[in-house]
């Protein structure tokens, strides 16, 4: 086991890790930004390095401008260690990590976690067939390595990215059978009140709206207002089936790619036992931070869509904020200095902001995709369905924490993530109480999968 120390580190290499990276360094800090992809980018950015010039086209101009950002984290002079798997984060600052099959440890005197953001689950009957992906994850195969479908796909959900994707795909020449709305005029309606700050972030408005005219010329089929989703099939999927205006619908298919919507990635803050409030507008937990991202665990910030879905360039902007907050902890800069630098930042953060509130209702998951019918499986890795959850609360089981005691839910290699706000909101609904009052899975390292070999090279003294 290897060992270090520096002044700041930061956990994830997407737009905000970059953009405290950036900002940390110039200001005189030793930086280490630890990622487990080989090369910057996150999520959003993912492969932006070395994409060729006709993926970077296709994919799109924000796609396009995470090349500008990676060059200034490569020129900055922090320390970027690529396939790193941090598996814990302590109080202490220590962060452990298993990179090429060895353990090491970074000691820093402060941690920016830039987890980023997970797809929603989205526990429909079928979802755990073959060929039913997240579109997060097509989007994935289409940036790091020009895999597309070669069949025709349904598009499933609701939310900018299945736009996003849609309107992808027809450049690259998939075909695209049908797109299947969730969004009702109900939600419009919703959405109505904060039509004021949507037309504030006009840009964004706009760019749906072209993605949309684009999937139309195309003749992409769309089916808007459904309800009542299901995937069909034996040894894979063949078949959407839906309602729309209580007519049923049935799309054949042998890819289905749903989404609706991403959470903030909380492992790691839950993890150190931080303090979240649950979020009823995103519907989702995110942990509670002062306006430099710091939590309530002394030397631990947290930055981008890790702390609160607000997309790449807020991200990058609150990476810059959370930077600074740590650089004057750290006695670097002055108070003033601080104050000085954040003022044009927060105000540009208030403008990227200006939408959500639009997004958030328009895009609100329906109940039936979040709570689902007693026969859906919602914990994937142990096979744990809804009616399981509810029975569970017959017997006396309050929280998440217990329903791992009766039935393992929560207790497979994705360490909850796929099933945790399913079960949070399946218990409250059928408990009568807030999800606030439920809470969430306790969280325990290791965050990323080790090995027993592995583990044993670690420092015996770490907790």
């Amino acid at each position: 086991m290897s060992s270090e120390r520096c002044d700041i580190a930061i956990v994830g290499a997407g737009p905000a890790g970059m953009s405290a990276a950036i900002v940390a360094a110039r200001l005189g800090a030793h930086v280490v930004v630890l990622d487990e992809q080989r090369a910057v980018g996150g999520q959003i950015y993912r492969a932006i390095t070395d994409a060729p010039a006709r993926r970077v086209d296709l994919l799109g101009p924000d796609y396009a401008a995470g090349r500008t950002l990676a060059e200034a984290f490569a020129a900055s002079g922090a320390r970027h260690l690529t396939n790193a798997a941090v598996w814990q984060v302590t109080p202490e600052g220590a962060v452990h990590y298993l990179r090429d099959g060895v353990t090491s440890t970074l000691q820093a005197e402060r941690v920016v976690l830039c987890s980023g953001a997970m797809e929603r689950p989205f526990p429909i009957r079928g979802w755990t067939l073959p060929g039913v992906l997240t579109a997060g994850a097509a989007q994935i195969l289409l940036k790091s390595a020009d895999v597309v479908p070669v069949e025709p796909v349904v598009l499933a959900g609701c939310g900018p990215l299945l736009y996003l994707l849609g309107w992808q795909y027809v450049r690259a020449g998939v075909p695209i059978r049908a797109l299947v709305d969730t969004t009702s005029i109900e939600d419009y309606r919703r959405a109505l009140p904060h039509l004021g700050g949507a037309l504030a972030g006009w840009r964004y408005l706009k760019k749906g709206l072209s993605l949309m005219r684009v999937l139309k010329r195309a003749g992409v089929p769309f089916h808007t207002g459904a309800e009542n989703l299901a995937a069909d099939g034996q040894e894979g999927v063949e078949a959407l089936r839906f309602t729309v205006g209580g007519k049923d619908h049935r799309v054949e298919t042998s890819t289905l790619l749903l989404h609706h919507g991403v959470v903030p990635n909380t492992q790691f803050t839950w993890s150190l036992r931080a303090k979240h409030k649950w979020d009823d507008a995103q519907l989702c937990w995110q942990p509670e931070a002062d306006a430099w991202g710091a939590l309530d665990v002394p030397g631990i910030h947290v930055a981008g869509d890790g702390l609160g879905i607000g997309g790449a360039l807020a991200a990058a902007l609150q990476g810059e904020l959370a930077a600074l907050g740590a650089m004057h902890a750290l006695g670097r800069i002055t108070l003033g200095e601080r104050d000085g630098l954040a003022g044009p930042l927060r105000s540009a953060l208030r403008d990227q902001l200006r939408i959500r509130p639009f997004l958030d209702a328009l895009y609100r998951p329906k109940k039936a995709n979040r709570i689902p019918a007693d026969d859906v499986i919602v914990c994937r890795c142990e096979e744990v369905a809804a009616g399981d959850i509810r029975h569970f609360v017959e017997l006396g089981c309050h929280g998440p924490n217990q329903a791992k005691a009766f039935g393992r839910c929560g207790m497979g290699p994705c360490q909850g993530r796929q099933c945790g706000l399913t079960v949070t909101e399946l218990i409250a609904d059928a408990r009568g109480v807030t999800p606030a009052d439920v809470g969430y899975y306790r969280i325990r390292p290791p965050i990323k999968p080790i090995s027993l070999g592995e583990l044993a090279g670690a420092d015996r003294s770490v907790a």
